[in-house]
């Protein structure tokens, strides 16, 4: 199995699902693109949240020094991010591949997250956040990824319980809500291992 975990935004949580998913497949992992934060990439946080010995972390094709978007901090580092840059890890485990951002996130002048998306060819898994404006955001990356035709295997809800919202995006999206993500008091190695010991056992089955 191979899944890109993409968010309806940034600072949605993408980090601690992919090291969610990457925990319950033992999975490896690989992070694309990294736009700042090279003390402390989204790498180095999923490896340091997971417990198995199986999954392996590949290294990402950028790593640029700026927090900002991947053109914007490209640019002041003198790189040009190219689509033929990313090919797939090869590997013969599962992957999670997290991106950077929300979709629209552009790579270049021309180039979005979605295009690298669409380049990949793999089922995405959308993780969605409860807050004032979600369900616009959810459902506008939906309709961005079934515009593109890519498979959409479910989606992730983080944040506080709201079940207003999440009915509507479930029952209007017909897709499946994979798993939901409350407060974690801390997130850690052993929070992360609870969680999916509770996870269904037969989610992508």
């Amino acid at each position: 199995m191979q899944f890109f975990i993409t968010g309806i935004g940034t600072e949605i949580g993408k980090t601690v699902v992919s090291s969610i998913l990457t925990e319950y497949l033992q999975a490896d992992y690989w992070k694309p693109v990294q736009s700042g934060d090279l003390h402390w990439t989204d790498t180095m946080k999923v490896q340091s949240l997971i417990s198995n010995e199986k999954s392996f972390f590949h290294p990402e094709r950028h790593r640029l020094n700026a927090p900002l978007s991947p053109h914007a901090s490209a640019a002041l580092d003198g790189v040009q991010i190219q689509l033929s840059d990313f090919t797939l890890p090869q590997t013969s485990n599962h992957l999670i591949v997290e991106g950077a951002g929300g979709l629209m996130v552009p790579l270049n002048d021309q180039d979005l997250m979605l295009d690298l998306i669409h380049q990949l060819k793999i089922p995405v898994i959308l993780v969605s956040r409860n807050y004032l404006g979600s369900i616009n955001h959810t459902i506008l990356s939906i309709e961005a990824l079934k515009h593109r035709k890519i498979p959409i295997a479910g989606i992730v809800i983080n944040g506080e319980p709201n079940p207003a919202t999440e009915s509507f995006i479930e029952n209007y999206s017909q897709l499946p809500v994979l798993f939901r993500v409350g407060h974690m008091t801390d997130v850690d190695q052993n929070a992360i291992s609870q969680f999916v010991q509770q996870l269904n056992p037969n989610l992508f089955s």
